[in-house]
C-alpha cells in the first residue's frame, strides 16, 4: 500500500525537553489499557498499543506512556533491539556514558554490536533526542531494508526534526507490515446505519493520513449532494470497519460512493432519524439535546478505537450493531450539524453545534448555540426539531441564566492567557467564546478559548492577532454577555 505523509506526521514531532538524567521506562508495563495518556498518540495510537502489547514499548511509571515525548537514543536502542529480536549483549561497547547497571546498558551494546546504531568518539549520548534521519537509518538497518522504502512512510516530514515516541512506534509497525498488494485498501461494503451515519468496511485498515479530515473529504466523494462531515473512525473490535459521518441522507435516494476516484458502491439513503431523549437550556444562548445508552443510542465515541481507553462507557458492537444482546444506533460526529429552534409564536432559528460538546462530563449531550446576537427569552416556550433526529421531549421553557463569572486572568506569555471562573461550569461552556483585553491607550485585543483546554474552572485563551506588551495592564471583559468580569485585569510580567 502506498503511503504519503501529510501534516499528521509533523503534528507528532513533539519537541518536549528532556532532563539531564536518562529516564528509565517502567519495565513491568502490561496491556495498553493501563496508560492514562494513550489518547495523546493520536492517529498513531494503534501502532503504539501494538508495541506496548508486544512488550517493545514501556511507560514512565505505572500510568504514563508519554507518546508525544521525543524518543532518545537510549530508548531507540531498546525499542529497535526488542522489536527486531536482536541478541542482548552484556559486553561493553566502551562508551563512557553507558555503564553497567544502567537500564539501557544491554540494549546499547546490542544495537552497536548489530551495527544498527553508531556513535562518534567515546560517548553514546543516550539522552540525546533522535532525529527523523537517525530513526530511519536505525530501523532500515534493523530490518535490513533500504531507506527509500521507509522514507515513503516518512514522507514530507523534515529529516532533521526530532521524532516522537509515537512516530517511532508507527514507523516500526508500518515497516514490519507485510508487503501489501499493489491495490490500495478498497471498500467492501457500505451500510447506511441512520440518516447521518454510514458504516463502511474496507479490505485493509486505512493509514493515519487517509483518515485525516482534509484527505477524507477528498477521498470520500458522494453524489446527490451528500458529503462527509468528519473524519472516519475505526470501530472498536474491527480491523477495517469505519464510522463515516455524513450530511443528512434523503429517503428514497440512492447514493454512489467513490473512494480515491474509484467507484466503491451504492447504498439507499436511510430515512431513520435518531431517537433522542430531551432538550434543555444550558445558557442564555445555548441549549443541548440529550440521548441515553439505555434507549439504544450510543455516542460514536463509545464504540471507536480512538477513545476506547478513555471512555467509561466504551464497548464494541458486533456485525448487527449489538452488544450484550442490545441493538444500538450510532450518534456519529456532530461537526457542522444544526437543529431548528422555534419560539412559541415566533420565527424559527437555526442553531449550530458547539464543537467538542458532544459527550462531555460523561453525558451524550451535544450543545447548540443560537445565531450571534440572539438570546433565549425567559418565560418563552421553545420547540427543537431536526431533520436527523426526533426528540421524545422536544420543548423547554427558557429561564434567565446567570452568566459565568470570570474570577481572574493570568498571562502565561504574550499570546496565552489562563482564565479561571468563580465556579466550575462542569461542561464545555467556554467553547467558541472570547474575551477582550483593553490597554490604557485604547488598544484592544481579542483572545479566544482554546478548544478542550478546560480543566475544572480554568481554561486557556489565545491571541490570534497582536500580542500583550510586558508591563501593560489590560482590563478584561467578555466578548458578549456569556460572562461577567468585574474589575478583572491582567498584566504580562
Amino acid at each position: 500500500m502506498k503511503r504519503k505523509s501529510t501534516k499528521a506526521f509533523t503534528g507528532l514531532l513533539a519537541a518536549a525537553a528532556i532532563g539531564t538524567a536518562v529516564l528509565a521506562p517502567y519495565q513491568t508495563a502490561g496491556a495498553a489499557e493501563i496508560f492514562s495518556d494513550m489518547n495523546k498518540a493520536g492517529a498513531y495510537r494503534a501502532a503504539v498499543q501494538a508495541l506496548v502489547e508486544q512488550k517493545v514499548f514501556a511507560g514512565y511509571g505505572a500510568e504514563e506512556l508519554r507518546p508525544q515525548q521525543v524518543i532518545t537514543r537510549a530508548e531507540l536502542a531498546k525499542v529497535a533491539v526488542t522489536a527486531y529480536g536482536l541478541p542482548i549483549v552484556q559486553t561493553s561497547a566502551g562508551f563512557s556514558d553507558v555503564k553497567q547497571g544502567d537500564w539501557f546498558y544491554p540494549y546499547v551494546n546490542a544495537a552497536v554490536s548489530a551495527g544498527i546504531m553508531t556513535a562518534d568518539g567515546q560517548q553514546f549520548l543516550p539522552n540525546q533526542p533522535v532525529s527523523m534521519k537517525e530513526l530511519i537509518d536505525t530501523i532500515a538497518k534493523a530490518q535490513k531494508t533500504d531507506r527509500d522504502t521507509l522514507e515513503k512512510i516518512l514522507g514530507s516530514a523534515q529529516t532533521n526534526a526530532v521524532a516522537s515516541r509515537a512516530y517511532a512506534a508507527y514507523l516500526i509497525v508500518e515497516a514490519k507490515r507485510p508487503v501489501q498488494q499493489e491495490n490500495e485498501a478498497h471498500v467492501t461494503s457500505i451500510e447506511a446505519q441512520n440518516a447521518i451515519t454510514l458504516v463502511v468496511k474496507f479490505s485493509a485498515p486505512l493509514t493515519p493520513e487517509e483518515v485525516e479530515l482534509e484527505n477524507a473529504k477528498k477521498n470520500f466523494v458522494f453524489d446527490n449532494g451528500l458529503e462527509i462531515r468528519n473524519l472516519p473512525q475505526l470501530m472498536t473490535g474491527t480491523e477495517a470497519t469505519y464510522i463515516v459521518p455524513t450530511t443528512v441522507q434523503k429517503a428514497g435516494t440512492t447514493y454512489s460512493l467513490s473512494y480515491k476516484g474509484k467507484k466503491a458502491g451504492t447504498f439507499a439513503g436511510n430515512p431513520e432519524k435518531l431517537k433522542l431523549r430531551s432538550t434543555q437550556q444550558v445558557a442564555n444562548d445555548t441549549f443541548e439535546v440529550e440521548s441515553r445508552l439505555e434507549d439504544g443510542v450510543t455516542d460514536y465515541g463509545n464504540v471507536i478505537m480512538a477513545y476506547r481507553n478513555s471512555r467509561p462507557n466504551a464497548f464494541a458492537l458486533d456485525e448487527n450493531n449489538q452488544s450484550n444482546g442490545k441493538t444500538y444506533e450510532i450518534l456519529s460526529s456532530m461537526r457542522d450539524m444544526t437543529v431548528t429552534i422555534t419560539p412559541e409564536g415566533g420565527e424559527p432559528m437555526t442553531a449550530s453545534y458547539v464543537l467538542f460538546t458532544q459527550a462531555t462530563d460523561g453525558r451524550q449531550a451535544p450543545k447548540f448555540r443560537l445565531p450571534d446576537g440572539q438570546k433565549l427569552k425567559p418565560g418563552t416556550k421553545y420547540t427543537v426539531s431536526a431533520d436527523w433526529a426526533t426528540l421524545e421531549k422536544n420543548t423547554f421553557v427558557a429561564a434567565e441564566k446567570a452568566p459565568l463569572s470570570i474570577q481572574n486572568v493570568v498571562a502565561t506569555d504574550e499570546k496565552t492567557l489562563t482564565l479561571t471562573l468563580a465556579d466550575d461550569p462542569k461542561d464545555e461552556l467556554f467553547a467558541v467564546r472570547s474575551i477582550l483585553l483593553k490597554a490604557p491607550d485604547g488598544t484592544e485585543l481579542t483572545a479566544t478559548y482554546k478548544l478542550t483546554s478546560r480543566k475544572g474552572a480554568t481554561g486557556i485563551f489565545e491571541l490570534k492577532d497582536g500580542a500583550l506588551e510586558a508591563g501593560t495592564t489590560y482590563k478584561v471583559a467578555p466578548a458578549g454577555d456569556w460572562a461577567v468580569a468585574d474589575g478583572v485585569e491582567v498584566t504580562l510580567k
